[in-house]
């Protein structure tokens, strides 16, 4: 499977390169899309075959790259999972991208970047070695700054993508000297010979140190998700759905790859920090999420949410881990996993959704759509299935990892270790209250977006588009249905993969076809088609009640307008109305809120105005003043290209001596 695999990458990295001289676009688009859905289909079917199947560890050298190593490819349970997750979520996107990006100004100018993306972070993901690792990575990096400078005639779109390229490249630093540290002078970047050489642990922690960030700041985790929430927005709908559901992924995979196997044996205080940032990520993204009146920025502030959830558990399985409880970690490890998938699914939905949104209206501020469910009938009801995933509701397949992950969390009383067992309960009462926020977030945006009265000419003349891109939502909202009503697909590939990394399973009869029992039959169950069942019967129950009492036919009456009647959409409940209440309690501490009133004096006829201003933190006093520092010193060094070439010689001179010194040093 390894080698064919390579030739199905080395198939999109030859359409990437061929995009661009394929003529007319829209066969270029219907080659690039249709190409990308079918080898996505075909590689994460074929990798989730092999976890359900169980295969041997698959390994392939060939002598290309360095000299003096080559290049090494491995195919092990964890890799598989993560390219079932990525590869089968990816092709639900195309069928939506084949509707989508013909309508867009420019189409062609995302084609040769979206085959070479898929192709690249399928690449980190078989990397066995140093040298492919950082290849790739970079590689996916080029090709998704590519994808969101797509929409380049935009201020918005090129400020975005120098973010992004900036954090990405500090990314790729830190990894590099991840692995440099983990390799030391014998320099064998191998990861087999990275597992063995695991003897020096002050350069392991600085190692999982630098991994953390560098893998951080690519995922989004807090507080280095500052280029986040401006690439999802600036990008093309189907772009942002493949960076939250696609590369968001693979940097959690590579966070998994260096703390479960090239680290050597975790230490307690590397989860113990993991549940921390994972838990802080979770609260303050959906609390970020909670302010926004752009839709496709909510939905960015959602992804560092529930990649904070996703690194919460990679800190439990760490901290069951160091304590012996193999079984737990198991489990832990499991829900992770399995959030990886789930969130591919439906945070995919709702991206793809608010680009029908946008072609329909043109319009991404919440505060003027409203009613479009009565003009895009089937789009609010994708869009629906997707809010309830993401809030995580029963019985949809968002629900089903978080409830997998509070199990493992009541585990946590078994911890030998103190503080980790302290740590816990806290960090999960957090994460708890982030998934209240979440559901109070989506029933926000779905609620003023879909319901009401228009409040927009633009809502109110919406057209809801046909063809693909109802298609491809369609199928995205269908998985995340299946995989909530029969969550046994879900946890049999994690807990495949999780195996592979532990070495143990589930407890027998933790997974059935109708009921999960993580904890084993004395634990808690959730039975997903049960649970689906019952709300169905409730629903019919209802409807026929109804109809009993009141048999005739539904009645339209105007809106309740507490006794002051206006026709006017201003006097429904605003976006930023219905979050006032958590900005103030959380609002001065979080995002330096200040509110503003001007309430003109009786008689004055000139209208009130409230004025709220927030800021982000890690933006304001984390990256601004790097930023200013950098351009202050760059404007210094502006004058060295200026000088006389006997100061030339004189620089040259001084550096030469100056490495000498340093080579000497370093040699007694």
């Amino acid at each position: 499977m390894l080698t064919l695999t390579l030739l199905g990458l080395l198939l999109l990295l030859v359409l990437g390169v061929s995009a661009p001289f394929i003529r007319p676009d829209r066969l270029a688009l219907r080659l690039v899309h249709g190409g990308i859905g079918g080898m996505g289909l075909a590689l994460g079917i074929a990798a989730a075959v092999r976890l359900v199947a169980g295969g041997d560890v698959a390994e392939l050298d060939l002598p290309l790259g360095l000299p003096w190593m080559g290049t090494h490819f491995r195919l092990d349970d964890l890799a598989c999972f993560f390219m079932a997750a990525i590869n089968l979520a990816a092709a639900l996107i195309m069928v939506f991208a084949d509707g989508y990006a013909g309508r867009q100004p420019e189409p062609a100018r995302a084609l040769a970047p979206l085959p070479i993306f898929l192709a690249s972070c399928n690449l980190v993901l078989l990397a066995n070695d140093a040298f492919v690792f950082l290849l790739a990575w970079e590689l996916m990096s080029i090709a998704s700054w590519l994808l969101v400078l797509a929409n380049h005639r935009d201020g918005e779109s090129r400020r975005a993508a120098y973010v992004y390229l900036a954090m990405a490249s500090l990314s790729v630093l830190l990894l590099l000297l991840a692995f440099g540290a983990l390799a030391g002078a014998e320099g064998d970047y191998r990861f087999a010979a990275l597992r063995e050489a695991i003897e020096r642990p002050p350069m392991a922690t600085l190692a999982v140190i630098l991994a953390m960030i560098g893998c951080g700041s690519k995922a989004g985790l807090v507080p280095l998700h500052v280029w986040l929430p401006l690439a999802h927005p600036a990008a093309p709908s189907h772009v942002s759905a493949l960076l939250s559901g696609v590369m968001v992924k693979i940097a959690i995979y590579g966070l998994a790859r260096f703390l479960f196997d090239l680290a050597g044996a975790p230490v307690w205080w590397w989860g113990v920090v993991l549940l921390v940032v994972g838990a802080l990520s979770a609260l303050i993204g959906v609390l970020y999420a909670l302010m926004q009146r752009d839709l496709k920025r909510l939905l960015a502030y959602s992804t560092i949410e529930n990649v904070g959830i996703i690194v919460f558990a990679l800190g439990l399985s760490l901290c069951f881990r160091t304590n012996e409880l193999f079984d737990l970690s198991a489990l832990a490890l499991a829900a992770a996993l399995a959030h990886v998938l789930n969130h591919a699914f439906f945070k995919s939905l709702m991206f793809c959704g608010a680009g029908v949104i946008l072609e329909a209206t043109n319009l991404r501020d919440i505060e003027r759509m409203g009613g479009l469910v009565r003009r895009l009938p089937y789009a609010s009801l994708f869009m629906l299935i997707g809010s309830l995933a993401a809030a995580g509701l029963p019985p949809l397949n968002g629900f089903v990892s978080e409830w997998l992950i509070f199990q493992a969390v009541f585990a946590s009383s078994t911890l030998h270790d103190n503080l980790p067992r302290l740590v816990v309960p806290l960090m999960a009462a957090v994460l708890a209250l982030s998934a209240a926020l979440a559901a109070v977030a989506f029933v926000r945006a779905f609620g003023l977006a879909f319901l009401g009265r228009p409040r927009s000419e633009e809502a109110s003349r919406a057209v809801e588009p046909g063809g693909a891109m109802l298609t491809g939502l369609a199928l995205l909202a269908v998985a995340c249905l299946l995989l909530g009503v029969f969550p046994v697909a879900t946890l049999s590939l994690a807990q495949s993969a999780a195996h592979g990394v532990v070495g143990v399973d589930l407890p027998a009869g933790a997974i059935g076809w109708f009921f999960l029992a993580p904890l084993g039959a004395n634990g808690a169950a959730y039975a997903g088609f049960i649970v689906f069942l019952v709300l169905l019967g409730l629903a019919i129950g209802m409807r026929l009640l109804l109809g009993r009492i009141w048999p005739e036919r539904r009645r339209r009456a105007a809106a309740w307008d507490c006794g002051f009647p206006d026709p006017s959409p201003a006097t429904q409940y605003t976006a930023s109305s219905f979050s006032q209440p958590l900005r103030r309690v959380f609002g001065a501490t979080v995002f330096g809120a200040r509110e503003t009133v001007d309430m003109p004096p009786p008689g004055d006829t000139r209208p009130a105005r409230l004025e709220v201003r927030m800021i982000d933190p890690a933006w304001d006093w984390g990256v601004e003043p790097i930023r200013r520092a950098v351009e202050n010193a760059t404007q210094r060094l502006d004058a060295t290209q200026f000088l006389s070439i006997r100061r030339y010689l004189s620089l040259m001179f001084g550096a030469l001596v100056l490495l000498l010194l340093i080579v000497a040093a370093t040699q007694q």
